[in-house]
């Protein structure tokens, strides 16, 4: 299978503007840059969506099926996703199982889509607050890495993309992670671009070689599991945990485990905190071990009182082990 394909921002407008028939979902807070680019395109009916992780749900997609068929889309269609990993998840889903599958693309808006969400075809609402329960793998026609697109990223929203591109680099090119660390912790935000592009191609890649996640796409779960596990935990008390905060206290958590277990060298899970810090990720999970192993029991990943669990050696280099869940008890704090 070729690599998901990473085009410019002139390259899809090409691309777009010989689509005979082409739907836009955008979200609201990305507004400004569907306004930029409908004029330009020969769109036949756009859709403003509020989007939330509490309502990334069936009900959600349903919405957008029939907003779809009252639009009179037909399988020819073309369904454009203009938003985070929310909306291009959500629209991925939409045109996976609407008439049996209709093509879609990505205009990621944010630095966690542009580097990790809307790369590779994963497509899922959550169920009952566990997360991506539901889904589809589809490939999108292409996806879109324009960094002017992030200007108005709020700072929250920053980190969290800071946690899935420092996430990437961390199991597969550990010069590149201390390059990122570098920029973040300098607010170097306009040379951002080529590390962007460099995270995207390398989950290109993973994904190319493994597009269902039979063996080493799993590799990008890194931090992940227990990630998945806090933000669940978070959403039935109700926290205010962000995806790619818990994932960064998630691969805190992976780097513990894995010297627990040996396969890292004592230091690394400490070393991993002082860069996150100068960065400004969370480190600490606020809710106890034995939680988060519960809810790790009920992950989609999780089966016959095993996971498959990615464990970090050293900066650029990961393994992914199948563990008891009773070997997933750490302290945190």
């Amino acid at each position: 299978m070729s690599a998901p394909a990473l085009v410019s921002l002139s390259d899809a407008l090409t691309r777009l503007k010989a689509e005979p028939e082409l739907f836009v979902v955008y979200d609201r807070n990305a507004a400004w840059v569907a306004q930029e680019l409908i004029p330009a395109l020969p769109v036949k009916a756009s859709l403003e969506i509020e989007t939330s992780e509490q309502g990334k749900t069936l009900d959600s997609v349903l919405a957008l099926e029939r907003w779809l068929l009252k639009a009179d889309a037909s399988r020819k269609a073309l369904v454009v996703g203009i938003g985070g990993g929310i909306t291009t998840d959500l629209v991925g889903f939409t045109a996976a199982i609407y008439k049996r599958g209709v093509r879609y693309a990505n205009v990621p808006t944010t630095l966690l889509g542009q580097v990790d969400a809307a790369i590779g075809g994963k497509t899922g609402v959550n169920l009952d607050g566990y997360k991506n329960m539901l889904g589809a793998f589809r490939m999108p026609e292409f996806t879109v890495l324009e960094a002017s697109f992030l200007r108005t990223l709020p700072a929250r929203e920053w980190r969290c993309g800071m946690a899935e591109l420092v996430k990437t680099f961390l199991l597969a090119d550990g010069a590149a992670y201390e390059k990122a660390v570098r920029c973040f912790a300098s607010a170097q935000h306009d040379n951002l671009q080529p590390l962007i592009l460099q995270a995207a191609q390398i989950k290109a890649r993973i994904v190319a070689e493994d597009p269902e996640e039979h063996g080493v796409r799993a590799k990008l779960n890194l931090g992940h599991t227990f990630g998945h596990a806090i933000e669940h935990e978070a959403h039935l008390r109700g926290d205010d945990v962000a995806h790619g905060e818990a994932v960064a206290m998630g691969m805190i958590l992976a780097a513990q485990l894995s010297e627990r277990l040996g396969v890292a060298e004592k230091g690394l899970a400490d070393a991993l905190r002082a860069d996150f810090i100068r960065i400004g990720l969370p480190v600490d999970s606020p809710y106890p071990a034995d939680t988060l192993v519960e809810a790790v029991a009920k992950d989609k990943k999780a089966a016959g009182g095993k996971v498959r669990f990615v464990l970090l050696q050293a900066p650029g280099q990961v393994i992914l082990k199948d563990l008891d869940l009773n070997d997933l008890h750490i302290d945190t704090k």
